[in-house]
């Protein structure tokens, strides 16, 4: 019996409809003919075991157990998946051949190895890498089966980091969550190796607005005039020279308005010339097809969606109506033999988005631009649509918005090269230096598809005369300007995913930040958008608006790690490691090596520090304008903080009996509820214990079927616990 093993039911379905032979249907398993059967895996069935685990003593959070430190390693069937898990397990056994279809990327080529190693698989494994689940793409694919024993270092580097991160997040969170509560605080503080940098870039973003001061400065421009007069009209800027460098600032803004009055008084109704005089039309090539960042990033800008929105309608525009490849993808590039697809790829867009048709119809295909390149591309290859003619269902909006924006970024690469031109004048009146520039779009070309904000549409500028170097101008009119300087603008979706991507922009050290530029940043594609949903999930982050700001929270916890841990360097390095190991280029074991040295030395720094910001330091409330109070250990707070602004908080009475209320409460009007089913038999208080999905403190609870442990945030949170013997046992 031959078994194709799926990342997930949608792509064992398309891989059962591409394969010979009636389908029948199963529990949890497709039969394809006689000896044919494809399952799958629901993302991942395995997770790394639980501290407790490897050691009961682990289950309590205590400062000295840490660093804790696996060994061995073990994986534990998740609860929520276990069935299907079993399936596969009862489908092994009989299996004498097998096939490795998860996704094509590392966390892909991981979560089926897992299950692999886990039923300790001896056969032979063949590997099949499927972008399009469209059923002509996959029977190509079924036709190009690889070893799997070649992708085993993509699994090492996955397997690398789920362990790296197991350590850094389950040791960090516990010490400064403890230190936190040895301060007498309550709740969880989470510590991950990519999420905590990404909360960094966004409080030190924050503290950059709330620090800073506008500061007045001052623009001269002058309108001159060649010999021809109002034909050669034109405007120049003033470039202030060393001579003012005391009335400037460190970008060469001037300062001081006398200044640029008395410039303006030299030069008016004076006559200089033309020192430098450059003009050229300049060609621009279609940008590539996109990737799960860049189309993030657009869909952002063009239609306020947040990643996880996008990752979703692009997840769904794959796996239900089959109308785009596969989209958690890091590459921009297209295989060479996607070029002999172009007609029907066009052919399709245009029946699915008709708004595209006329553009559709202009296609060149002719044109073979840089897309197409084998050298580009590695597991995946960039996000285009598919050559399916219809969906699968009708497409909302979103699923609209998206798809247009994937088809318009591949009809691009069938138009012409956009045409700019580009002209400059230096020009000298009175010793004082002027530029006037220009630009400006000669032929349009791939740019008639560039989607574009109502409000951000190009205007042309009024080309610049064309006059030679030498030649003698007037500055008939001079106009001074008073502007002030301008705070960076809050992030968006948009902009801090492009701050993950591009990190190095966020690096002070030249040779880091060297090295960071051939990573991928923080984080990959696939997860990114995961990532901002955790820190919001767990009220770190906060949208007001298309604004991401961080919390009181937030700002609490930069300020309590050290600047390794909460910036961005480390963790790209990380990546660029993992990245190694992939290549074949680093070894995994000194890689964790390393981990458990670093994690070792932060510990003793937590044990050696407070890690707390400074009492006194104010950062504005998340949903207030009254700035939040510092944090302070109070004898009669019962150590019960406001979950909107971390005040300490004190029991009144409603018309429903007792509750916690904010003691900055009317300027929050936050309340927690009065949990007694967390108490022990002799009415001790017991250590709370984070629930598994959004780290706020569990509470024992008495439902139907008996004693199980809920969230305290429902029902924002429904996770539940099962109860073993009074503590908290598996999730749910």
């Amino acid at each position: 019996m031959r078994l194709f093993i799926a990342e997930k039911p949608s792509l064992g379905r398309a891989i059962a409809a591409a394969l010979p032979g009636p389908v029948t249907k199963g529990s949890g398993w497709l039969q394809c003919g006689d000896a044919v059967y494809v399952s799958w895996c629901i993302g991942h069935l395995l997770e790394p075991a639980e501290p407790a685990h490897y050691n009961p003593g682990w289950q309590q959070w205590r400062l000295a157990d840490l660093p804790m430190v696996p060994a061995p390693w073990a994986l534990t069937p998740k609860d929520s998946v276990k069935t299907q898990l079993d399936v596969l397990g009862s489908l092994l056994g009989k299996a004498e051949s097998i096939v490795h279809a998860g996704d094509p990327d590392r966390e892909g080529q991981l979560l089926v190895d897992e299950v692999l190693r886990y039923f300790k698989v001896k056969l032979p494994v063949e590997r099949l890498l499927i972008n399009d689940l469209t059923p002509a793409a996959v029977v190509r694919s079924l036709s190009q089966l690889q070893d799997n024993r070649a992708f085993r270092q993509l699994s090492h580097s996955a397997l690398a980091r789920q362990r790296a991160d197991w350590l850094y997040g389950i040791n960090l969170t516990r010490a400064y969550t403890l230190r936190y509560r040895q301060l007498g605080g309550q709740g969880v503080y989470s510590v991950g190796r990519v999420q905590t940098p990404v909360l960094g870039l966004v409080v030190e973003r924050d503290k950059t607005i709330a620090e800073f001061t506008p500061k007045p400065f001052y623009s001269l421009t002058i309108t001159c005039a060649g010999v021809d007069g109002e034909t050669t009209e034109f405007t120049a800027r003033w470039r202030p020279d060393d001579r003012f460098s005391d009335k400037m600032d460190d970008e060469s803004r001037v300062l001081d308005r006398a200044t640029a009055e008395s410039v303006a008084d030299a030069v008016k109704n004076q006559q200089g010339a033309i020192t430098d005089a450059r003009f050229r039309e300049r060609d621009e090539a279609a940008p590539l097809p996109l990737s799960l960042s860049t189309l993030q990033i657009e869909a952002g800008r063009l239609h306020g969606l947040s990643a996880k929105q996008v990752l979703d309608i692009a997840q769904n525009l794959y796996e239900k109506h089959q109308l785009i490849t596969y989209p958690r993808s890091d590459c921009r590039y297209l295989p060479v033999e996607h070029f002999a697809q172009r007609k029907e790829v066009v052919a399709a867009l245009a029946t699915v988005a008709p708004t595209l048709a006329p553009a559709a119809a202009q296609a060149d295909f002719q044109r073979h631009s840089r897309a197409w390149d084998d050298s580009k591309v590695d597991a995946h290859h960039a996000i285009i649509p598919t050559a399916r003619r219809r969906p699968s269902g009708n497409l909302s909006r979103a699923e609209h918005q998206i798809y247009e924006l994937i088809s318009r970024y591949y009809l691009m690469q069938f138009y012409d090269d956009a045409i700019h031109r580009e002209g400059r004048l230096d020009l000298t009146i009175a010793s004082h230096a002027f530029r006037a520039s220009e630009t400006g779009v000669v032929r349009q070309g791939w740019k008639v598809l560039e989607p574009r904000k109502k409000e951000t549409q190009e205007k042309s500028a009024r080309p610049l005369p064309r006059l030679e170097s030498g030649a003698a101008v007037t500055c008939k009119h001079t106009a001074i300007k008073d502007r002030q300087t301008q705070p960076p603008s809050h992030f968006t979706d948009g902009t801090l995913l492009s701050a993950m991507t591009n990190i190095a922009r966020f690096v002070a050290d030249a040779e880091l930040r060297k090295t960071l530029r051939e990573t991928d940043g923080l984080g990959t594609e696939a997860t990114r958008a995961s990532i901002l949903e955790t820190l919001f999930r767990r009220e770190f982050l906060v949208r007001e608006g298309r604004h991401i700001k961080a919390t009181a929270k937030g700002h609490d916890l930069i300020e309590a790690l050290p600047a390794n841990v909460a910036q961005p360097d480390m963790t790209a390095i990380w990546e660029a490691t993992l990245e190694g190991i992939r290549r074949g280029e680093a070894d995994p074991r000194a890689f964790l090596t390393s981990v458990q040295s670093q994690i070792t030395d932060l510990i003793a720094s937590v044990n050696a520090a407070q890690p707390l910001r400074s009492q006194g330091t104010e950062y504005p409330a998340t949903n207030s304008t009254t700035p939040s109070q510092p944090f302070t250990a109070s004898p009669d707070s019962n150590g019960i903080h406001c979950p909107r602004c971390r005040a300490p908080m004190r029991s009144r009475e409603g018309p429903y009996g007792a509750f916690w209320a904010c003691t900055r409460y009317p300027d929050c009007k936050g309340t927690r509820a009065i949990e007694n089913d967390n108490k022990q038999g002799d009415g001790a208080e017991q250590a709370p214990v984070p629930c598994p999905a959004c780290y706020s403190p569990l509470v024992r609870r008495n439902g139907k079927k008996g004693w199980f442990w809920g969230c305290s945030n429902y029902p924002g949170c429904r996770q539940t616990v099962s109860d073993d013997n009074g503590k908290p046992g598996r999730p749910h």
